[in-house]
Formats: structure tokens, C-alpha cells, sequence
């Protein structure tokens, strides 16, 4: 093992400890990252953001159980609280390893938004803005890949990992901003190698290109003659497939040592592949952790989905800040709504959108904060210092260097700026 890997990042420039890489036995990545890495020494102090990582919590995690909990009232069912290492803020127990990363992560304990369906709720948080029946909005992973393209790297570079039913959207940006969806990191990923052997590969691509070539030159004059939309898919199915790069998604062969402090787990293995994806140049890695929808035994579901989390947070903070990542990589962690001050008949909490928890870190974040606070008693549902949603996804680009105000024409003919929040200044380091 290369030994400066360990070693601290205040003692190596960001070039070296990428370098360093190859001989780690990630040598796919080293030339991009090398690139990228000599572009990142020669840019000025306080350079935007280049990437997003979305946990997403799938189903409503409860803010009172994980990142919001009211010891001893009526609303907090009994929690046990730890400390962190934010000074008087503590987490509900289970949380450990994450309340030990808190220097490097900000709380919102007060984000709002004005969905309370799943459906609505994931399209709002992941867009920036409420469903709307004419038209698709682009979620934030294909906002960066949009605003911010990357030529040089030959994978997908908007990727969600273990994806429930509302997966990233490329929105009135079109189709090939959509999120590449793979499953566990353990597994290959699906579709990408040739069912034959190469010569036979390439006498089918000759054969291909024959037809490709004749419905071009039907093509209308005014559109490029030399290549159709599906020729260019083509291309870049190709470049995929042939690519070193596609290593970064598979974490079969990562040492156990390496999985064990993520926790072994799929969602585990997917913030492992999401920081070698960064570190490969995606954009933005969306990895979700489903089962958080507790409308019955809350309390040993959020529990359960908690272990999960923990740990794999945990080690994604620390890797990503070890690896000289963090301060170019916003992470962005919570789920659709949070859930009831009240605990129903049957020891559940329900929807609520009033008043929850998300955790922000990296990429111009401030570090170590707590925004806004919840009523103890879940008799208010107006949150201090609200947040809201769109306000969120304007921070987030403003921190990535993009214009979230300016406006794009969608296909319809409808100018649509890029979010309609403002941007939260106490969020930003």
C-alpha cells in the first residue's frame, strides 16, 4: 500500500495524493484526475464546487429519531440522545459515527417545503420546484452536468445508484441528461459488455454504419448531415464500454478492510462507488437508501435504516475530505419530507413538510453550523429560520459556479430560470 495515501492531507498538494492513486490499484482514474488536479492547483483560492453527491432517504427519514430529537417531551417517543461534535447539539443514539463528522457538516433543522405526497415531494426536492403538468424540470445532478460539461471523461457523469421508482431527470433538458441508474456497486454494471466476441463487434458496427450513413443523407439540410442522434449514442455507448473508467462503479474487488467502514451493506457499497466516481470526474452521484417510510413501528424502522446510514456517511465524509475532495464536492443528504411530531395509533409518524432535517457539507458549505430549529413540543408547525426548497438548490448552484437565476428556453418556447429560490448565506462558509 502506498503509505502517502495515509498520511495527511495538509502534507501533500492535491496533484500528489492523486497520483499517489495508481499505485493504490485505482490507475483507471489517474490520468483525468491528474488533469483535473493540476487544474484545481492552478485555479484561485475559494474555486466553486465541480460536483454533487445526493444520499438520498428515501421514503421521509424522521427528523425527531435521527437529526432533530426532543429528549423527554411528548413528541420524542422515548429517544436517547449522543453528542456531537457540533458544541450542545446532539443526534438521536445510532448516529455515533456521524455526530462525530459534524465539524465538517452543517444542520438544517428547518427545511420546508409545501409537498406532503412522495411523488411531489421527490420531484420538488430533487428539481427545486413543484410538479407542473407542461413541462419536466431538470433535476439538480443534470443542472451541473448541463452547466458545467466534463469532455474528458468517457462514463456517465450523472449517476444515481440503487434507484427507487422516481429516479433522476434530465427534465426539458432531454433524455441524455437522465441519471445513469445501476444497482449494487457489487454486481458489473448491466448492458456494457458485448455478448460477442470483438471482430464480430466490429463487422456489426460496419453493417450499422451502412444504414446510418443512407438515413443521413435523407436527412433535412439544415440539420448536420454527417451524424443522426442515434449514431451518437452509438459513439458513446462504445467509448463506455471499451473504458477503463467503468471500473469506478464496480467495488467487487475493493479490500473487505475498505467496505467494512462503510458498512457492508448495498447502500454502503454505493457511497464507496460514489466517491471513486467523483474522484473518475462525474458530476453528480445520486445513492439511495429506501425503507425510511415508517406510518407504523417508526421507531424500529428509522433504527433500523440508521445503522445503515451511519456508518456509510460517516466514511464518505472522511474519505472525500482525506482524498483532498471535500472542499469541491457538495453532499447533500436527506429525504423528501420529514415526519410527524405526533405518533399515530399504530406507533407510526406520518408525512411532514413543515419542519425537517438535512445535512450539507462540502463544496463552500460552512462546516459545523445548525440552521433554523423545530418547535419541542410539535405544537408549531413553522419552523425557526426556515429553509426553504428552492432557496436550497440556489445555494447549491451559486456554490458550483452556476447562475441559478438565468433563464433557459424550454422546448415549448417557456424561458425557465434555473431555480427560483435565493440563496442562504448562512449556509455558506
Amino acid at each position: 500500500m502506498n503509505t502517502s495515501l495515509c498520511q495527511s492531507p495538509s502534507h501533500l498538494t492535491r496533484r500528489s495524493l492523486l497520483r499517489g492513486a495508481s499505485t493504490a490499484g485505482i490507475s483507471w482514474l489517474t490520468p483525468l484526475a491528474d488533469l483535473l488536479a493540476v487544474e484545481a492547483e492552478k485555479a484561485p483560492s475559494g474555486k466553486p464546487a465541480r460536483s454533487v453527491i445526493l444520499l438520498w432517504l428515501g421514503g421521509a427519514a424522521s427528523q425527531l429519531d435521527t437529526f432533530d430529537p426532543h429528549p423527554e417531551t411528548k413528541i420524542g417517543g422515548g429517544v436517547k440522545t449522543i453528542p456531537t461534535a457540533i458544541k450542545g447539539v446532539e443526534f438521536a443514539s445510532g448516529l455515533e459515527q456521524t455526530a462525530s463528522v459534524m465539524q465538517d457538516v452543517s444542520l438544517i433543522r428547518s427545511m420546508v417545503s409545501k409537498e406532503g405526497d412522495h411523488e411531489r415531494a421527490f420531484y420538488n426536492i430533487k428539481t427545486g420546484y413543484r410538479p407542473d403538468p407542461t413541462l419536466i424540470h431538470p433535476s439538480i445532478g443534470a443542472i451541473v452536468c448541463h452547466e458545467l460539461p466534463e469532455a474528458k471523461i468517457e462514463i456517465p457523469t450523472h449517476v444515481s445508484i440503487l434507484p427507487n421508482q422516481w429516479p433522476a431527470r434530465g427534465g426539458f433538458f432531454g433524455a441524455k441528461y437522465d441519471a445513469f441508474q445501476m444497482y449494487d456497486p457489487k454486481f458489473p454494471v448491466p448492458d456494457v459488455k458485448a455478448r460477442v466476441e470483438d471482430k464480430r463487434m466490429d463487422r456489426r458496427l460496419e453493417s450499422l454504419s451502412v444504414v446510418e450513413h443512407a438515413f443521413a443523407q435523407g436527412r433535412a439540410p439544415d440539420l448536420d448531415q454527417t451524424k443522426t442522434l442515434h449514431q451518437v449514442s452509438m459513439q458513446r455507448a462504445r467509448s463506455m464500454m471499451t473504458s477503463d473508467q467503468l471500473k469506478a462503479f464496480n467495488v467487487k474487488d475493493v479490500p473487505a478492510k475498505e467496505l467494512e467502514v462503510y458498512g457492508d451493506t448495498p447502500f454502503g457499497r454505493g457511497c464507496l462507488a460514489a466517491v471513486r466516481l467523483i474522484q473518475a470526474g462525474v458530476r453528480c452521484v445520486e445513492v439511495t437508501l429506501n425503507g425510511w417510510d415508517t406510518h407504523a413501528n417508526n421507531f424500529e424502522g428509522q433504527a433500523t435504516q440508521v445503522k445503515i446510514l451511519d456508518a456509510a456517511y460517516a466514511s464518505l465524509i472522511r474519505d472525500l475530505k482525506r482524498l483532498g475532495l471535500l472542499e469541491s464536492t457538495i453532499v447533500l443528504c436527506g429525504g423528501e419530507f420529514g415526519r410527524t411530531p405526533k405518533i399515530n395509533n399504530v406507533g407510526g409518524r406520518d408525512h411532514w413538510p413543515h419542519g425537517f432535517s438535512m445535512l450539507v457539507a462540502g463544496g463552500g458549505f460552512a462546516s459545523g453550523r445548525v440552521i433554523g430549529a423545530t418547535d419541542p413540543q410539535g405544537e408549531k408547525k413553522e419552523p425557526e429560520k426556515p429553509v426553504f426548497v428552492e432557496d436550497l438548490h440556489a445555494t447549491a448552484q451559486d456554490l458550483l459556479g452556476i447562475d441559478y437565476s438565468r433563464e433557459v428556453m424550454t422546448p415549448i418556447g417557456r424561458p425557465m430560470a434555473l431555480s427560483k429560490g435565493e440563496v442562504v448565506d448562512e449556509l455558506k462558509a
